[in-house]
């Protein structure tokens, strides 16, 4: 009996170890199946979604492929990839935006900035930001929070009590609805025509709310969420007659760059509040009607290349300047910093604070970066031209077609 029950255990150690292996073979195998996939379709999460994981019964008898992404066709060649390797699956993925929204997927920022991250966690590192007013799509929610595409297509996660969500026809009322854009730097939105007035929200630079009637010094507004606020006139402008103004030349570029001079960084930032380098890039150029790409990687991609000379020649104001490090045999490129350039050496970029530099060894205020430049890009010529670069007044989620 004894030397029944070592065989029956060994028995049923020798089944428990196969079927672990099988499981972890099956895993192995699924995970090399996904990365190829990944890398064919949505190499990059900022601007596409593909999750994806299987669920392995103990048995290894039924296998669930869960998950979710932008992209079906990255799908569908994930399960038949699968199939070809003889790993059957149930194929519960989302494809997004999630059936679970119905008709609720865009939304508008509902606050002067609001922070995205790239998990839905508060401890999840620092994405971008929006401010009052930008569009969104929104993909899906998940708890408190919610995954949503910014204007330039970026994908990251925002707490959902920041934005307030519409389906497509309140979506067009709110692209065509008679709307001002904050032109000064900070403002508040007040319960009423008073500077004594309770604060409603406060307001920066590039916040856009509804038009409802002036009110002597103030206008009265409303939120992206229903609330009505007055704000003075002097901090506003008409969002229709700002747009039909903006002319992003280099000189208007760099007026609006140097209004920025001595605003602190932050990592992830894009706003006037704090903004990290390419945040400041975003940030300058879109307070001149054109959207940029959000990070510096993704910049150095748009525009037209500029040879960079050893006296700098062939740089323009305007132009964007990218450090970082140069690819080699072993390494591809690797751009960690931008800056907008000036003249005679100069730059203004968003490093500590934002402030002006030299890539000039001999000047005060010579960056110590400078032997990192890797590329120029110039994309004043390329505004609606490269599709990365476009101009505010032709954007379908700003403006009404």
């Amino acid at each position: 009996m004894k030397k029944l029950l070592l065989t029956f255990s060994a028995a049923a150690l020798l089944f428990s170890c196969s079927v672990e292996s099988k499981k972890e073979k099956t895993e192995s195998q699924f995970s090399d199946i996904f990365a190829k996939v990944k890398e064919e379709f949505a190499p990059d999460r900022r601007a596409k979604t593909f999750e994806a994981k299987l669920d392995v019964s103990e048995k290894g008898e039924t296998i669930v492929l869960r998950g979710s992404t932008t992209e079906p066709e990255a799908r569908a060649t994930l399960v038949t990839k699968l199939t070809e390797a003889g790993i059957d699956v149930l194929d519960s993925m989302i494809n997004l935006p999630h059936p679970a929204l119905g008709d609720k997927i865009y939304g508008v920022t509902n606050q002067s900035v609001i922070n995205f991250r790239y998990s839905p966690s508060y401890s999840s590192e620092s994405a971008t930001q929006t401010v009052m007013g930008a569009p969104l799509q929104i993909l899906e929610k998940r708890g408190g929070w919610t995954r949503a595409i910014t204007p330039e297509g970026y994908i990251a996660w925002v707490s959902s009590g920041s934005i307030a969500y519409m389906n497509l026809e309140q979506f067009n009322d709110w692209r065509a609805a008679k709307k001002v854009i904050i032109t000064s730097h900070y403002t508040l939105y007040r319960a009423g025509a008073s500077e004594r007035s309770d604060v409603v929200a406060d307001g920066v630079m590039g916040n856009i709310v509804k038009f409802i009637a002036t009110a002597g010094p103030y206008v009265k507004v409303e939120l992206p969420d229903g609330r009505v606020a007055f704000v003075l006139t002097s901090h506003t402008a008409d969002f229709s007659r700002w747009l039909s103004s903006r002319n992003p030349s280099p000189e208007n570029i760099l007026t609006t760059a140097r209004e920025f001079v001595g605003f602190p960084y932050m990592w992830g930032g894009t706003s006037i509040k704090a903004m990290d380098c390419s945040g400041f890039t975003k940030t300058v150029y879109f307070l001149n009607g054109v959207i940029l790409e959000r990070d510096a990687s993704q910049q150095a991609k748009t525009g037209e290349d500029v040879e960079l000379t050893d006296d700098f020649g062939n740089l323009k104001a305007g132009d964007l300047l990218f450090f970082g490090s140069k690819a080699t045999e072993n390494r591809s490129e690797r751009i960690t910093h931008v800056g907008i350039y000036m003249a005679n050496g100069e730059f203004i970029h968003a490093a500590t604070s934002v402030r002006i530099n030299s890539l000039l060894p001999d000047a005060a205020n010579y960056y110590e970066g400078s032997t990192r430049l890797v590329r120029a890009r110039r994309i004043l010529t390329m505004i609606d031209k490269d599709p990365d670069i476009i101009s505010v007044s032709k954007h379908p989620w700003y403006v009404a077609n």
